[in-house]
């Protein structure tokens, strides 16, 4: 007869090697899991930086212009807001700037992302383009010259100038554009953009 120790040892072995196999086989689980980061058509899965997983490769020239001039009208928005706090105490502005921060350089790396996915180029963010809505240089002059009240009442009317050309932008995307995170964006851009031009010409009147 097998001896009571014995016994224990053998179970002892048995729960051992079943327990690494659990292990093994929960780590091979994760692994394939970290594979599989799916990109939605709405545009809202993103990775630990927050820039897109994956995107459709589905896009037409009105998918690649749309991308390649949002980055720059965008970027000068982010500009923009990166002026206010040194320049007012307005609470609600300094607020509304740190917003458009937040919704718009994750834009910017979104579509910078879809850009480098079709192999095209990703244009300088800083350089100066002519677009809808975008404030010339010595717009962007005269801005950083002001301060206080008369400094809260040009950003804010800039602003909304700015606004609607991306939001002019965005209807030309969901018009003539096929590819599906693109227009997913395009349709954020407006419903966040328009809702926010009516909060900004409240803070006019």
């Amino acid at each position: 007869m097998t001896s009571p120790q014995k016994l224990r040892h053998r179970l002892l072995l048995t729960v051992t090697a079943v327990a690494t196999a659990g292990l093994l086989a929960a780590c091979g689980t994760d692994d394939a899991g970290d594979d599989h980061s799916a990109h939605g058509g709405s545009g809202h899965s993103h990775g630990a930086s927050g820039a897109p997983t994956s995107v459709s490769a589905d896009a037409n020239s009105a998918d690649v212009e749309f991308a390649t001039m949002m980055i720059p009208h965008h970027a000068q928005a982010v500009e923009m807001a990166d002026l206010v706090p040194s320049r007012t105490q307005n609470a609600w502005l300094l607020g509304f700037a740190q917003q458009i921060k937040d919704a718009q350089q994750p834009e910017i790396d979104q579509l910078t992302e879809a850009l480098k996915a079709w192999d095209e180029p990703v244009p300088d963010e800083h350089a100066e383009h002519q677009m809808d809505g975008m404030m010339t240089a010595e717009q962007m002059t005269h801005l950083e010259s002001l301060s206080g009240d008369a400094f809260d009442r040009e950003w804010i009317t800039l602003m909304i100038a700015h606004h609607r050309g991306a939001v002019a932008m965005a209807q030309t995307e969901l018009d003539k554009g096929e590819n599906p995170e693109m227009r997913g964006l395009a349709q954020e851009i407006i419903d966040s953009q328009q809702a926010e031009i009516t909060e900004m010409e409240r803070q006019l009147n």
